[in-house]
């Protein structure tokens, strides 16, 4: 039995597309050319590249209903996808791509069965380990992949002298709480 379910995924990936989403909006145009170091990707690449992050997982399970991973065109697949990110685009077009490409794979997750997220797909790799995954595994890769880089893109908002909004909303929570009850209820007055 699965606990955490497709309703679950969907839900908790559109929080991590709308942290991404917000991040993506506060970085302004001007610093999407932007790179932490000469071999890294730029903002907007980095950005692109987030917004590419599902197309893998619907290629394998939504269009090819894949059950082995044997076979399938890597390098090919990922060479599209890069090719994307060195395709010039305005801040608008990106967050558009951000936005309607996030929609998309959330509202095909809300739409998943427990029994397709317990699906086994063979890794086909002569000797990988574990030999094969599920479903849901390689799914819920996807939000890991976007957070991953997310928080690089939180380093880069610090480069460029931003505060992360998810530090900004923490640094209020704990300024609340410091204040104690009294300030935050209007007690007392």
């Amino acid at each position: 039995m699965i606990y955490y379910g497709a309703k679950d995924l969907a839900r908790s990936f559109r929080t991590v597309r709308g942290n991404t989403l917000t991040i993506a909006e506060e970085i302004g145009e001007q610093h999407y050319g932007f790179r932490a170091t000469p071999e890294t990707r730029t903002v907007a690449q980095l950005l692109v590249h987030i917004a590419q992050l599902p197309k893998l997982q619907m290629q394998i399970h939504a269009a090819e209903r894949r059950t082995t991973l044997a076979g399938f065109d890597f390098p090919a697949f990922i060479g599209a996808m890069v090719a994307e990110e060195h395709t010039p685009r305005s801040k608008a077009q990106i967050l558009d791509l951000l936005r309607d490409g996030g929609e998309s794979f959330a509202q095909w997750l809300d739409g998943l069965s427990d029994d397709f997220l317990g699906e086994n797909v063979t890794m086909g790799m002569p000797g990988a380990i574990p030999a094969s995954k599920t479903r849901f595994e390689l799914i819920l890769g996807v939000k890991e992949h976007e957070m991953h880089h997310r928080a690089q893109l939180m380093l880069m908002e610090r480069m460029l002298g931003i505060t992360p909004h998810l530090t900004r909303q923490m640094q209020a929570r704990f300024a609340a709480s410091q204040a104690g009850p009294t300030a935050s209820s209007g007690a007392g007055r």
